[in-house]
């Protein structure tokens, strides 16, 4: 076919192209351009012809179609002859110009076209142009417009008719009015004149080589006119900005003397622009081009305008820029480019402008001037060289401002300073201490919000700083002899804090670049430099501020590491030393961060460091010498009060390595007269100093603190008057308190045997002449909380000197009995109900080391402190939830202070008699009713007894007679309402058990099995449900039984009588447990006391509904059911349904015996088994079908059956009869499916459900299945449970229409993991293949059938007996379980494969049958047939396959199309199936079949349900091989494979491709096939089938045309472009675009 169906293709889609649908009009345009890509000339033709003949078209479309149209011309422009280029021009022209109005879209696109066409045949283009661009006649605007952009695209074939362009357009711009209209002239010149400027730029390039700039000066000369004198005074913004745009470029080409002369007036005029517009970044685009054009000529008159210039320029600049609007910026960038440009020609006048901007206070001035001086400083280096001086001394007041704008512009001057040599010049110190100054800014800055104007915040100055410097640092060379030594003299200033991280790493990075060029040279030269701090001023520094590692962004590190570089300035010996230690402590630092490390362990790392280097100097003279810098350096740290006590610390080590004894003497008197004692943490500091100095200096230290009291400096506060004088700051308290810790430290650092001696004749004697003050001969103790903690502190301190002293024992402490009652009074004197100091922590601890000296305390003393003590800290309420802080840490060493001193006690009396003293201090607070008493008091105690079980030593054997009074105390507490408690009881128990042992002559290490198995029992007490507490319980009660003496039982048993009314409900429970048992495990009176019981429980269930009280229930039906069974079931069955929570557990103790469960269950299976399972009422009269409502006996025997089966114990009973247990059950399931309950029972079961009085739901079929489940886990089949779980079964067996599919799988399961149950299971289920009940034959059919999936039928030799069952049930008169029967045989191909073909030709003809089974196209025996068919097909002998397999094919193709999902899929799946079956053995009459079922299988691979396309592939990839192609075979089985994923385009592209090209005599009726789906009712087949037709086409050969009927084709395909679906339209579309194929 020729060019006039190309036409016909071109016409149907260019009327497709007004479709509602953007997708389809995209597509339209696409098809037209692949029309264009085969036929360009054709294409461009129709589009052109239907354009001039649909006059009335939208725009909108016409737009659509001249967009294609560009599209093929600019692809296609040299295949294009003249006359159908002249043409399009002629449209282009036409299109461009038919209204005068701007339509911008539809004139752009045809403008476009012509550009376009330009790129080539610019001559004709302009020949059309300009005939419509004629003198004297004002020009349509994209006239204009596309010339302008022919300039552009087309440079050096526009030029040369720039100058006729011009000489035309000049007149023109007097007779533009409109401002649209001069807009355009505006752009119009702007790119004439940059198309020039590039002409001229690349002469070697262009086609005339002559033409040169003056060419234009006379025309572009008359134009500026016109736009500067007249357009630019414009009200209209956008020409005022159009006029500027085109006046930079327009510059360049003017000539000299005329730009010369119009610089006065052209510069203020476009300055004055600035005022008029707020984006103002074209403006300054163009000042910059006319700025270069003045330069370039060397105008003179550019100076006098720059005054004005410089401050415009500057206006623009200080504007402040914001990050979001990018015109802001790109103004700044452009404004910025002017200063450079002035830079480089009068750089004195700029700086002469600039220089005093920097001493305005104005922020943004300020700012502004900042930012050009950074500017011109990288930009015009060169003439900048002459005026660093000046440059440098105006940054003077910058250098003071404290905004955080100014600074940053500060640092980024300072920086651009620093790379071109400023800094090397006379005042470039002062930049470098300002970077260090702005690098010590706070880190917290960052969290303050500047009120009024938005401020950046302080860290990104500080950030900005902290870069800087190191890149100075590190990458400038330059620089290295600036920075160093001089940034040294910023280490130790204490407001360079801050910046000390930086600094030290910089320095680091200096020392190592001069120790690679001078190895050997010192790094410090001090020759005449005074500001450089001394070697033991950096050494002190550093190691101080390291005690704080993470501050400042990791200052620890840096500091060592710069402590490491100089180590040979601090001292000639250090480096081989330090080179090892310095790498530990680094390494410390990286394995911890800031939340990990202990402060005390690194502080005594670097203290330990401190000594090593001591030691390794061992040079008195610079040991002093330290001394004295670190004494000097005390006071900058008042603001740091942790690096304060460190170096206190620090001053101590060092005197320590002193040996010159008057240097020690006469600094630590320096430093008590010194101290700040206001600061509690210097109070420390000074006490640990004392401590450390102490270690080798005590008896120095000793005297300087005596003649320190004696002294002036410490008399002179003192007076009878400082007592009556209210003072808010008691200085000689302070002081006092600081000297009595200074005292403690020393007894608690210095040698053990030189304090043993001093303890009680200075240390001591001393600390208490401080505490108390004589007044008039009367002795005066002070109520000071602060002096009381130190003297506690410091006598705590004392005492665990002596004790750990090696000549304790034999130390006769006479100060004993006083320092005890001392601390009794600071304890008594705390509030008893608040913690808020530790006063009592510390006396409680300095009591337990002084109970343990010599001589003993008086009972009466020690049961004071004991009952003291606890009135102190037992009833200390807890802190709030989530509140513990610091509260919480000081109450928890309190408290193991308090077990301290009680052990402490205890030691002194390790009998029964004195553990019966500590519990009965504890005993109240063990019974309390506030929780948290109580579980302090067990806690205690469970701390006691440990301690008396691990101390126990029994030299004789003697009775523990208060073992049942003590295991009555706590025992009912392992069911305390707080878990810890209910542990704690527990460990008490244990140790009793084993104190128990232990007076019965076991030894320490003996572990008892029975006792052992308490602490398991511990361990699960933390979980709060009761009936795990009250189990545990039991068990516990059934160990203490077990152990328990027999004199010991009735003091027990009295005691756990008396926990029966306990407040506390959850222990008297536990008492009631604890009784049972033990009356239980003492068999003979529990026997003789049934009755009594019996009893009880009548009357406790009347009145109570306790835990304890329904135990006792329990446990007498079992003794009941155990004579009286029949009674007792007959009794519970007659209970009311739903049974409540005691009647289901009473059931439940039907099943503790073997024998009874037995006899129970087969009764309860009788009864539900004996009556009919429903009855059938209709609720109304008119209802069509009857209700199902369950029978009352059945139901309450099924819930009775769950409910034994539930308890563990009836294991063997199940066992014993689970076969007749599971087939009742499974058959009580199918009966009740779709069962309600009777109406009395319906509205108690919602009555109870609202109120939760039911244990569970009473729906009948939930029930049976319930009983179901509880028959296979009681009868050892957890596994069948589980799988039937996991697959979702047990729901479906519940409904009506998954109830087979759950059989199925309950079956299967049973198969799989219950094979040896499963004959008598069978046995007792074909008893129900005749029943009544239709349900009960659906339901044993089906599981019947699931079994043959399986090959344990036949390992069990149940096989034949199956299948010949099931034949039988073949005309049963239920559709279900024909189809069912069909299931159960199609099974055999996958339980029993082997013996398919023995079977073939019955199964086949049961399958062939059941094709033909209803007469309704969706029967769903059919259905089974197919899918059976599909199981057995490979497995049945080829003879009886081949009778009917093309009676198959043809049954099943009218189901490849069904309505029905799972018809379409399951019929496809057969279909492969058949492929499979007869692979390289196809008859010609099958592979017609094949070839005929091409196009739906590859249509359905879009159909909706994903099943249907599973099943298209597999088909597929069977019918491969059968095509004999194995490059189509190849293509299915690479793209059609199970879940990956499918680009179907892809696919069908490949496939047709292979089809096209080893068949392409199928062409015809591939189409054909096809063009039936076109009215396919489902939208994605519907659209992929003009998909297929267009890529058979596609890749078929022209040839083949023949074979299709293209007027059909044709208009089917146009009908599709009216189809509702968009994406059918678009394929449509798109197809219509590959039939050029056979123009």
């Amino acid at each position: 076919m020729s060019e006039p169906y190309v036409k016909k293709l071109s016409t149907i889609l260019l009327d497709s192209v007004t479709d509602k649908d953007p997708l389809v009009q995209e597509q339209v345009c696409s098809a037209l351009c692949a029309l264009g890509e085969s036929q360009p000339e054709e294409t461009l033709s129709a589009c052109e012809e239907h354009l001039r003949q649909h006059e009335k078209l939208a725009h909108p479309y016409r737009t659509m179609i001249l967009r294609a149209m560009e599209t093929i011309v600019s692809n296609h422009i040299s295949e294009l002859d003249k006359d159908m280029t002249r043409a399009i021009i002629l449209l282009a022209s036409s299109e461009m110009t038919k209204v005068k109005d701007l339509v911008s879209d539809w004139q752009q696109a045809a403008s476009s076209v012509l550009v376009a066409v330009g790129k080539r045949f610019v001559g004709m283009v302009m020949e059309e142009m300009l005939g419509k661009f004629q003198p004297g006649v004002l020009p349509h605007c994209f006239v204009v417009q596309t010339l302008a952009n022919l300039s552009v695209f087309n440079v050096f074939g526009m030029v040369p008719f720039l100058t006729s362009v011009l000489s035309t357009m000049l007149p023109m711009l007097g007779m533009a009015k409109h401002d649209s209209m001069r807009v355009v002239f505006c752009c119009a010149l702007q790119r004439f004149s940059e198309s020039t400027l590039e002409y001229l730029a690349n002469l070697d390039q262009a086609p005339d080589p002559t033409v040169r700039k003056d060419t234009f000066a006379s025309d572009i000369s008359s134009a500026y006119d016109t736009l500067f004198h007249h357009w630019l005074q414009s009200r209209e913004a956008k020409l005022r900005l159009a006029v500027v745009e085109a006046l930079g470029p327009m510059s360049h080409l003017l000539p000299s003397e005329k730009l010369e002369e119009q610089l006065p007036k052209l510069l203020p005029g476009v300055l004055a622009l600035y005022k008029k517009h707020a984006e103002t970044s074209h403006v300054s685009k163009s000042l910059g081009q006319i700025l270069e054009a003045a330069v370039s000529v060397g105008s003179r008159m550019l100076e006098v305008q720059l005054d004005s210039l410089l401050a415009a320029l500057h206006a623009q600049i200080c504007v402040p820029v914001e990050t979001s609007s990018p015109l802001v910026t790109s103004n700044q960038k452009e404004v910025l480019r002017c200063f450079t440009v002035l830079a480089c020609c009068s750089p004195e006048r700029l700086l002469a402008f600039l220089l005093p901007k920097l001493d305005t206070s104005n922020e943004r001035t300020r700012v502004g001037t900042l930012q050009v001086l950074r500017h011109i400083i990288n930009s015009a280096a060169a003439q900048m060289e002459v005026k660093k001086p000046f440059i440098l001394s105006s940054m003077r007041l910058p250098l003071l401002d404290p905004n955080s704008k100014v600074k940053r512009a500060v640092v980024q001057v300072i920086s651009a300073m620093a790379h071109h040599g400023y800094l090397e010049q006379p005042g470039g110190e002062a930049m470098l201490e300002y970077i260090v100054q702005q690098c010590a800014l706070p880190l917290e800055a960052q969290h303050q919000k500047p009120s009024g104007e938005e401020e950046p915040p302080a860290d990104s100055v500080r950030d900005i700083s902290v870069s800087t410097l190191y890149l100075v640092s590190t990458t400038v060379d330059r620089m290295s002899d600036v920075l160093w030594p001089h940034l040294l003299q910023f280490l130790t200033p204490v407001r360079f804090t801050g910046a000390l991280t930086p600094l030290c790493r910089s320095l680091v990075h200096l020392a190592q670049k001069r120790q690679e060029a001078a190895a050997e040279a010192p790094l410090i030269q001090y020759d005449g430099n005074v500001t450089l701090p001394s070697p033991y001023a950096i050494a002190t520094r550093l190691l101080t501020v390291s005690s704080s590692p993470y501050l400042g962004g990791g200052r620890g590190a840096a500091s060592l590491c710069l402590l490491n570089v100089l180590h040979r300035d601090i001292h000639p010996s250090l480096g081989q030393r330090w080179a090892t230690t310095i790498a530990l402590l680094l390494e410390y630092l990286e394995e911890h961060t800031e939340k990990t490390l202990s402060q005390k362990e690194w502080e005594e790392k670097l203290l330990v460091f401190l000594r090593d280097s001591l030691a390794v100097v061992s040079d008195n003279t610079w040991i002093c010498q330290l001394s004295l810098e670190m004494c000097k350096q005390l006071p900058c740290y008042n603001g740091t009060p942790q690096e304060k006590n460190f170096l206190y610390k620090c001053v101590g080590t060092t005197l320590g390595a002193a040996s010159s004894k008057d240097v020690v003497r006469k600094l630590l008197q320096e430093l008590l007269e010194t101290a700040r004692y206001q600061e509690e943490a210097e109070r420390e500091g000074l006490a640990c100093c004392f401590g450390i100095c102490a270690i080798s200096h005590l008896d120095d230290t000793l005297a300087q603190l005596e003649d320190f009291v004696r002294s002036d400096v410490f008399r002179k506060s003192i007076g009878i008057f400082n007592i009556f004088k209210d003072r808010s700051d008691n200085d000689i308290d302070k002081v006092k308190g600081t000297l009595i810790l200074c005292y403690g430290h020393v007894a608690a650092q210095a040698p053990r045997e030189l304090v043993l001696a001093r303890a009680e004749s200075d240390i001591l004697r001393n600390m208490f002449q401080c505490f108390s003050t004589k007044v008039l001969g009367i002795k005066v103790e002070t109520k000071d909380p602060g002096l009381q903690l130190c003297l506690v502190q410091s006598v705590c301190m004392v005492c665990q000197a002596i004790c750990s002293s090696a000549q304790a024992s034999s130390f006769h402490f006479t100060r004993k009995a006083e320092l005890v009652a001392q601390m009794m009074d600071f304890i008594k004197a705390e509030p008893p109900d608040s913690l808020r100091t530790p006063i009592r922590k510390k006396a409680m601890i300095a009591c337990t080391h002084l109970v343990s000296l010599e001589p003993e305390l008086e009972e009466q003393v020690q049961s004071d402190i004991i009952h003291s003590c606890l009135h102190s800290i037992m009833a200390v309420p807890p802190e709030p939830e989530g509140e513990g802080g610091p509260q919480e840490f000081l109450y928890l060493d309190t408290m193991h202070a308090l077990e301290d001193l009680l052990r402490s006690i205890l030691r002194r009396n390790m009998t029964p008699q004195g553990l019966q003293l500590m519990v009965e201090h504890l005993s109240p607070w063990i019974k309390s009713p506030r929780g948290y008493e109580r579980v302090r008091a067990l806690g205690l105690s469970a701390c006691l007894l440990q301690f008396f079980l691990e101390h126990l030593h029994v030299s004789a054997l003697v009775p523990f007679h208060n073992l049942g009074l003590l295991v009555g105390l706590f025992s009912p507490r392992c069911a305390d309402l707080w878990p810890a408690t209910r542990q704690e009881a527990v460990s008490c128990v244990y140790s009793l058990l084993y104190l128990q042992l232990g007076y019965e002559g076991f030894s320490c290490d003996y572990r008892d099995d029975v006792a052992e198995r308490l602490l398991a029992l511990r361990d699960g007490l933390v979980h709060p449900d009761p009936a795990i507490l009250f189990h545990a319980c039991h068990s516990i009660a059934q160990i203490i039984a077990k152990r328990l003496p027999p004199d010991q039982l009735i003091n027990l048993l009295l005691t756990l009588f008396e926990s029966l009314g306990d407040p506390d409900k959850n222990c008297s429970r536990a008492a009631t447990v604890m009784i049972n048992c033990l009356l239980k495990e003492r068999g003979s009176m529990l026997l003789e006391k049934v009755p009594e019981i019996m009893s009880v429980l009548r009357s406790r269930l009347q009145e109570t509904r306790e835990e304890h009280v329904l135990q006792s229930a329990q446990h007498s039906v079992y003794v009941l059911a155990s004579q009286h069974c029949v009674a007792v079931v007959t009794s519970l069955l007659g209970s009311p349904l739903p049974f409540d929570s005691h009647t289901c557990s009473l059931w439940r103790a039907l099943a503790v015996e073997p024998g009874l469960s037995a006899q129970v269950l087969g009764l309860l299976l009788e009864r539900m088994s004996r009556d009919v399972p429903f009855k059938e009422s209709r609720a109304f009269l008119l209802s069509s079908t009857p209700d199902r409502v369950a029978t009352l006996l059945p139901l309450a025997a099924t819930c009775a059956l769950h409910e034994v089966m539930s308890a563990p114990a009836s294991g063997p009973a199940v066992t014993e009869l689970y076969p007749q247990l599971f087939a009742g059950l499974l058959l009580r399931v199918s009966c009740t499916v779709g069962v309600q309950l009777p109406r009395n029972l319906q509205a108690k079961e919602r009555r109870a459900g609202s109120s939760a009085l039911a244990s569970r739901t009473l729906d009948p079929c939930s029930t049976a299945v319930d009983a179901l489940r509880a028959v296979l886990l009681r009868g050892g089949s957890e596994d069948v449970v589980q799988r039937v779980e996991l697959e979702g079964g047990w729901e479906l067996l519940s409904t009506s229409a998954g109830h087979e599919d759950g059989v199925a799988r309950l079956a299967s399961a049973m198969a799989k993991c219950a094979g040896p149950r499963l004959p008598l299971v069978m046995k007792a289920l074909l008893g129900a293949q005749s029943s009544v009940y239709e349900a009960q034959r659906v339901t044993s059919t089906a599981f019947l059938a699931e079994l043959l999936t399986s090959n344990v039928v036949n390992d069990l030799m149940l096989l034949e007996s199956l299948l010949d069952n099931l034949a039988a049930r073949q005309k049963d008169p239920c559709a279900s379980v024909r189809r069912l029967v069909l299931r159960g045989l199609a099974n055999l191909a996958s339980g029993s494969p082997d013996k398919v073909r023995a079977h073939g030709a019955q199964l086949l003809t049961a399958m062939i049958s059941g094709l033909d089974d209803g007469d309704g196209p969706h029967s769903l025996v059919a259905l089974e047939a197919m899918a059976g068919l599909a199981k057995l097909l490979g497995l049945v002998e080829p003879e009886d396959l081949r009778a009917v397999l093309l009676h198959t094919a043809f049954r099943i193709r009218p189901f490849f199309d069904s309505e029905k999902m799972e018809f379409r899929s399951v019929s496809i799946r057969l279909f492969g199936h058949l492929n499979k079956a007869c692979h390289g053995a196809c008859e010609d009459v099958f592979l017609e079949q094949v070839v005929g079922g091409l196009v739906p299988l590859l249509l359905h691979l879009q159909d909706p349900q994903a099943s249907v396309t599973a099943a298209c592939r597999f088909a597929l990839r069977m019918c491969g091989p059968n095509l004999e192609c194995e490059e189509l075979a190849g293509v299915f089985q690479k793209h059609l494979q199970d879940g990956r994923g499918l680009h179907f385009g892809e696919f069908l592209n490949a496939a047709c491709k292979h089809l096209m090209c080893y068949f392409p005599d199928l062409l015809g009726r591939l189409v054909s096939t096809s063009l039936f789906y076109f009215k396919s009712s489902w939208e994605d087949v519907r659209a992929a089938a003009p998909m297929l037709t267009g890529f058979l086409v596609l890749h078929v050969e022209p040839q083949q045309q023949s074979q299709v009927d293209l007027e059909q084709l044709t208009a089917a395909l146009q009908l599709l472009l009216k189809d509702p679906a968009p994406k059918v339209r678009a394929k449509a579309a798109e197809t219509l675009g590959r039939l050029v194929k056979f123009a």
